[in-house]
Parts: structure tokens; sequence; C-alpha cells
């Protein structure tokens, strides 16, 4: 972009702005009713040197605390450069190696409800546990020190999604949360895949629950053996037939959780209450025969094993593999990503037999990721939390902040379709003046429960030069500078800028 085109869209930019704040203003009544704050923020610790990055592009460490974190906070870019991007990486595939005590401080008032069984989960009310899932996942991603786990936990929500909403999904979410999503995160991808079969909320969503066989004359439910092909492993080009979404169904049947009543699934079958809700295998609800899966035969008589013999056809397949890859490439390195690094990514993949570190590995080596510098357009989630890391904000993530995310549509764990979030830019194009609104209600400390100290943060950077260079990952532009002092808002239209949208 020349020069004179950048002015002209900074300047376009903060017409814009200043209409958006004037909406915002007038709907800050509105944001309020939404709900009052609970709770007291935490604020990351300012140690150290806070240097900014002085590169005038964005470099290999800017560009890695863009793509493997949620955005990187002051302090950050020299605490990276120190180490070197190589041991930055290490460390973050080595999470449980990591301190994380801020994070634990500011999820602290959750955790005797989460950390109560499944079957305890149920007492609470129908609505109450979404909620807070939202909140402990935003908090994360906002404080958390293992920043590409947290980056993977949403990468495999979305892959794996599951719409609360929907039935005991609004119970056994954040249970799938911890136990699935979390557990396997970097871990194997076939064993993740297992659990995930298995989960009481996947079982639910997506109705195996209900995939019985208990008559000659019954026909099996598709509906998770489809996604498991089509979503979860081969993608819906990768050479799966009807008929073998019919054979895996069959291998799938007598698979339950034990429900609250008769459901006609779980008939005369609720056990004691230390069983509730556990997930079992009913034999007698289960096709025995023999069965094909992608040209694999399956012997009968195995009972539950055939779930494994299933999870290891397809987690092996080669079209996984690709599938797999070409999700994780257009998450780190472009929206449509060369094919030579998504091949790259797919051999380490099976050459690992699914370990996720080992494939990672692969795709931060790749020429085309330290190539894509800058060009990701955000997510509304990324891009707000890409903002309070970077303001070293203090928020409780309650419904104010969370109201954006909403009105953005990128509310965590609430899209009601199993292919998950959109990854791509496309979608997210028309959120552009709820960002605006943000960027304007943080930098102006408007949003309850939210806040950042923008004196005390500046004067410990030394410059607006310093802060510009902070919130980019390189020396601003001699335009940005100029659109900095002449706004009268200068971080609210940094925040808003083109150049904060991307990563």
């Amino acid at each position: 972009m020349k020069n004179s085109t950048r002015r002209e869209f900074i300047a376009a930019s903060a017409g814009a702005v200043a209409l958006s704040y004037a909406i915002f203003r007038s709907t800050q009544g509105w944001l309020t009713q939404m709900g009052q704050v609970a709770g007291i923020g935490v604020e990351r610790t300012l140690g150290g040197k806070l240097t900014p990055p002085n590169a005038r592009d964005i470099d290999p460490v800017s560009h890695a605390l863009n793509r493997l974190t949620f955005g990187p906070g002051p302090g950050d870019h020299a605490r990276v450069s120190a180490m070197g991007v190589e041991k930055f990486i290490e460390q973050q595939l080595s999470p449980e190696k990591m301190d994380d005590s801020l994070c634990d401080r500011a999820t602290a008032r959750f955790s005797d409800m989460w950390n109560e069984p499944l079957g305890e989960q149920y007492d609470a009310e129908p609505e109450a546990l979404p909620p807070v899932l939202r909140r402990v996942t935003l908090l994360r991603a906002i404080y958390s020190e293992r920043q590409l786990f947290e980056v993977m936990c949403e990468f495999w929500s979305d892959h794996f999604n599951i719409d609360p909403g929907k039935a005991d999904c609004r119970w056994t979410k954040p249970t799938d949360d911890a136990d699935v999503i979390r557990k396997h995160a970097l871990g194997n991808f076939r064993d993740l895949l297992r659990a995930s079969a298995l989960s009481p909320a996947m079982l639910w969503y997506l109705d195996g629950r209900a995939n019985v066989k208990r008559r000659p004359d019954e026909k099996p439910n598709e509906n998770y053996a489809r996604e498991l092909m089509e979503l979860h492993t081969l993608g819906v080009h990768g050479g799966y037939t009807q008929q073998d979404v019919m054979e895996v169904a069959r291998c799938l049947t007598g698979w339950t959780i034990r429900a609250r009543r008769d459901d006609g699934f779980a008939k005369t079958l609720i056990s004691p209450q230390t069983d509730h809700f556990a997930v079992f295998f009913r034999k007698d609800a289960h096709d025995d025969d023999s069965k094909r899966v992608l040209g694999h035969e399956i012997p009968a008589g195995l009972g539950k094993g055939d779930l494994d013999r299933v999870i290891e056809i397809v987690g092996s397949h080669a079209s996984t593999a690709q599938f797999i890859a070409h999700k994780l490439c257009v998450r780190f390195i472009a929206d449509e990503p060369p094919q030579s690094a998504v091949s790259a990514v797919a051999s380490a993949f099976s050459a690992s037999n699914g370990d996720i570190k080992t494939t990672l590995r692969a795709l931060f080596a790749a020429p085309e990721f330290a190539s894509s510098a800058g060009t990701k357009f955000k997510r509304p989630f990324h891009f707000i939390v890409s903002a309070l890391r970077a303001t070293n904000a203090s928020t409780t993530a309650d419904r104010p902040l969370l109201s954006y995310l909403e009105r953005m549509g990128h509310m965590p764990f609430c899209w009601p379709t199993p292919d998950g979030y959109p990854a791509t830019a496309q979608h997210w194009r028309s959120t552009l003046l709820w960002r605006w609104n943000f960027a304007l209600a943080l930098a102006n400390n408007q949003i309850n429960g939210t806040s950042i100290q923008r004196a005390r943060l500046q004067a410990r950077i030394g410059s607006d030069v310093g802060l510009m260079a902070t919130l980019l990952g390189r020396q601003p532009r001699a335009e940005e500078s100029d659109a900095w002092l002449k706004s009268g808002d200068g971080l609210a239209l940094l925040l808003a800028s083109p150049a904060f949208q991307r990563c």
C-alpha cells in the first residue's frame, strides 16, 4: 500500500472510529445492564526490561509471539529475544514445566465448580455452567503463560465443536473441555480422537448415545460416524463413501451414557449414584457382525474393540494427515496455505503416528511459516485477547467484556453446528465496527470490570513510539505516528488500525 493511500485509510479510520465511539456511548447503558462485575481482576507483573521491538518490519520474535500466542504483552519481545525463538517454541511445547500461577489466581474463584465430578455438575442450574466455561476460557487466554497450549485448546475446541445448548451438553461440555481437549491438546491425535468419541458431551451432541442395534431390523444412527470422517479425520473429500459411514456407525453401536431418567437407550440400566452419567458399552445394543471400513476388514466378535479398530483406521489414514495438516496451516500460516507446507506438516503427522508436538515443530520450521508474518486477520477472540494482553489489562472477563465477543459473533462455545467457528478472514470482515467500539472502550477504561493503567504502562515503556512498537510488534510507520499524535486518542486508533487487526 502506498503511503498516500495508507494515510487516507488511517484518516478515514479515524472518522469511523469517532462515529463508532458515539455509537458506543449510546449503548453504554445497555452494556452495563448486561451484567455487573463479580470478583477482582488480576494484572501481569511487568518485571524486567520492557524494551520494545526496534525493527522496521515484524521480526522472527514478533512473528512467533503473534502466531504461537494470543498476542504479546509488554516485555515479551525482550524476554523471547533473550532466549531465542527456538527455545521459546520448545518452552511452549512443554507447558507442564511452566509456572502459571497468575492464570491460576485469575480462575481460582471457579475452581470448586470445575473440579466437581460429572454427576455433581448436573446439580447446577441448566444455564449456569456454559457462561463460567466461557469466562474461564477467556481468562486463560489472557493470563496464561502457556500460550501455545491455550491456542491449541481453541483449535481443537473448534475441530471437535460441541454446542452446549443441545440437551445435556450444557452440563457435560465442561468435562469434555477438561478431559478431552485440555488433556490431549498437545498429546497424540489418536488419543484425542478416542477421548472425543467417548466424551459424554459428544455422545449427546452427535447422537452417539442413540446409536444402537438391538433388533435385526434396527438401523444404527449415522450422525457421529459421518462427522467423524467428514470433520474430525479424513475431510469431506477424504475418500470415504456412504457405505463407510454405515459401517463405522455399526462399529460404534452400543456406546451410550447413563441418563437421569429412562430415555429409551439406558432403560433399566440406571445404576447407583456413583455411576450416574458414566459412559458405558451395551453389548446387547452392539452390532457384533463383521464390517469393512475403508477397505479394512473388521472381524465379528470384537465387541467394544470395534471402536479402537475404527480409531486406528481413520487416525492413520493419509487423508487424515492431509486434512489435519491443512487446518493447522490455515491457523498458523495462511487462509490458503501453500501445498508445500501442508505436505511437510502432513508427513510429520504421519511419521509420528499423530504426535501433535512433532507436527507443530515441523510447521514452525517450515519456510512458509517464517515468510507469512503480518498476513493473518485475527478472529474476534484473538483480537480482543491480544488487545488486553498488549495493554496489560486487568479484567474479570465478566458480561460487559463478553458482550463484545457476542456482538462480533465469536463467543466461545456458541457455534451451533459441528464444523466449529470459521477459521478464515472472509467470515470476520463484518466485525470491524464492533472492533472499533471495543478499542475505544478499552483505551478509555469504559468496560466495567476491565481496566488498563495507561499512564503507568507508557511510563515503563518510556515513550509513545515505544508503546506503539509494543502494540505493533515493530517500529511504527511515519503515518501511524502522525495519526497517533493528531487523533487525540492514539491508543484507541492504533488498536483499531489495520495493522493491529493482523498477526
